[in-house]
């Protein structure tokens, strides 16, 4: 079984919130591919990373989580890239955690 983990930013680069309909679709595509999904929107967890040697980038991100039996990685990166047109971003990232459950 595998956990896999969406970041979506809450704000494009000139920080105006996306809108809501956005993750609402993610919400909705995710439920009906996997059957269920869960969406940690109340608290959204603050990124950061360097973009070059000195300055550093942050985001505010809602994450998103599936559990899946297969991970069909052509499935992710489609989605992926759907996203990153969607969002506007560069990179979105999208990881997966083997998980068992207890």
């Amino acid at each position: 079984m595998h956990l896999v983990q969406l970041l979506l930013p809450i704000y494009d680069n000139d920080k105006r919130a996306f809108p809501r309909a956005y993750f609402d679709l993610v919400r909705l595509e995710l439920t009906q591919q996997f059957g269920g999904v869960t969406a940690f929107v109340r608290s959204p967890a603050v990124g950061f990373w360097k973009d070059n040697d000195e300055d550093i980038t942050g985001d505010d991100v809602i994450m998103f989580e599936v559990l899946t039996d297969q991970l069909d990685q052509g499935w992710w990166k489609s989605y992926r890239q759907k996203l990153e047109k969607t969002f506007r971003q560069e990179t979105i990232l999208v990881r997966a955690i083997e998980a068992t459950r207890l």
